[in-house]
């Protein structure tokens, strides 16, 4: 994936020639594949208004990568994907929708999670006869009886303590699996809550944060950890595209170019920055602003030494290059050997937001291959 991104860029800056029309066509095809490469089909247009992505999705991305994106411990995310949505109805009962139209029908829901804000408890006169109540949680099954046995659906349930405030977390994960199987059975969520053994209360021992009545930053949440399959290919070879080595000899008895001066450096990482208003994605694309993705240039002569970090393919490539014992062996290549993932944090074409982990974008070092 890396060579691709590579490649891309290199066309991306591609000096505009004779004919603007065909430099414009070049540059086109090439932020196709990029989105290709970003598993993304077209670029989501920019919220039509300034939002505030939900601060659980920024705290999320800032544990898992670093302020450029790099991932820091591949093992923290579930899957490659998160996703955020906000419920969408405005009702004055504790009723919640979510679309999920935006989820792909290759993505593997692995855990669904519904996020609610919980309120300060109002002030009450007398002591309290209890000190925790239960919340559930029902899929809606029927719109026009989701209070009845027959129109809902237990998908989560547990006590809480009367005292306290913040966000309360529910696993929902098969309700989800069933919307996204069947989109049409999606008619959104029912909290009831009730004294211990289910036993009704005369006033709301709990109240949620509802769209209607609170802040955007209290929104009722769902949040998605998913795998869309795609995984980074297997670590580069002496072949890999766009890295074949030229001849080592051919600048030897003449002028020294810029690029031959380069083959003449041993193998090494440079910087290579991606800068994604350049690209001209900084609309939708919420974290890193860019990121230094690196390229491997040098020449890999021989003999090779351990810190050029050869494979014992290249060593013996090296060696039948330098005694020219088979016609049209060139010498190893200096490639990635060490690839780190990316993450980047985005509004989706809905203006939901998204956490996705791509593979193998950032070369961590290089070696003669």
């Amino acid at each position: 994936m890396l060579g691709t991104v590579l490649l891309l860029l290199v066309v991306l800056a591609r000096p505009v020639g004779p004919s603007p029309a065909s430099a414009a066509s070049w540059r086109a095809e090439a932020l196709k594949r990029l989105l290709e490469v970003f598993g993304i089909e077209d670029p989501p247009p920019p919220p039509a208004h300034f939002k505030q992505p939900p601060q659980y999705m920024v705290d999320l991305f800032n544990t898992v990568a670093n302020a450029d994106g790099v991932t820091k411990n591949p093992d923290i995310l579930e899957g490659n994907t998160v996703r955020s949505f906000l419920d969408k109805t405005h009702g004055e009962k504790m009723q919640f929708l979510f679309i999920l139209s935006s989820v792909a029908k290759n993505e593997k829901i692995l855990t669904a999670e519904l996020h609610l804000f919980r309120l300060w408890p109002k002030a009450t006169d007398g002591p309290k006869r209890h000190h925790f109540c239960q919340v559930s949680i029902y899929q809606i099954l029927d719109k026009t009886e989701p209070d009845s046995p027959q129109g809902q659906k237990l998908v989560a349930s547990r006590l809480l303590s009367l005292q306290g405030s913040g966000w309360e977390v529910f696993a929902i994960t098969q309700a989800v699996r069933d919307w996204t199987e069947d989109e049409s059975s999606n008619r959104g969520l029912l909290v009831t809550v009730h004294g211990l053994g289910g036993s009704p209360l005369d006033s709301p021992a709990i109240q949620f944060a509802s769209s209607r009545d609170h802040h955007e930053s209290k929104r009722p949440m769902l949040v998605l950890f998913t795998d869309d399959g795609r995984r980074g290919a297997s670590l580069p070879t002496a072949d890999f595209p766009g890295r074949c080595c030229t001849p080592q000899h051919s600048s030897l008895n003449g002028p020294r170019s810029t690029r031959s001066l380069d083959r003449l450096q041993p193998c090494q990482r440079h910087p290579l920055s991606v800068d994604f208003e350049e690209i001209g994605w900084s609309g939708w694309i919420i974290s890193p602003r860019g990121y230094n993705a690196y390229h491997c240039k040098g020449s890999c002569p021989f003999p090779l030494g351990e810190n050029m970090r050869p494979t014992n393919h290249a060593t013996v490539q090296s060696i039948i290059n330098a005694l020219k014992l088979s016609e049209g062996v060139s010498s190893p290549c200096c490639v990635p050997d060490k690839l780190h993932s990316i993450n980047l944090l985005y509004f989706d074409d809905d203006e939901n937001v998204v956490l996705k982990q791509y593979d193998d974008m950032v070369a961590g070092s290089c070696g003669c291959h």
